[in-house]
């Protein structure tokens, strides 16, 4: 897996939790980050919706191309499903 590249804000209660819980907590948080960002994921959970043409779409092979671009063309949106 890889190492955590990220800045992250974790807030405990330092009189509650030892240093190796911290650790513990920290890097579950990552595996479950790491999970979550997956590409195959992102695609899952987002739906094109392009307002030129009227249409929205949830074809893996539409979001891979968008998700690649830098920038989006007006009034082409993504959305999260959630």
């Amino acid at each position: 897996m890889n190492s955590p590249n990220r800045s992250l804000l974790v807030l405990f209660n330092q009189e509650l939790t030892s240093r190796t819980a911290i650790e513990r907590e920290v890097g579950m948080l990552h595996d479950l980050l790491y999970a979550v960002e997956h590409i195959e994921n992102v695609i899952v959970s987002h739906e094109l919706i392009d307002l030129n043409k009227h249409k929205i779409t949830n074809k893996a092979t539409s979001l891979r191309k968008v998700f690649r671009e830098r920038k989006l063309k007006g009034f082409v949106f993504l959305n999260n499903k959630n």
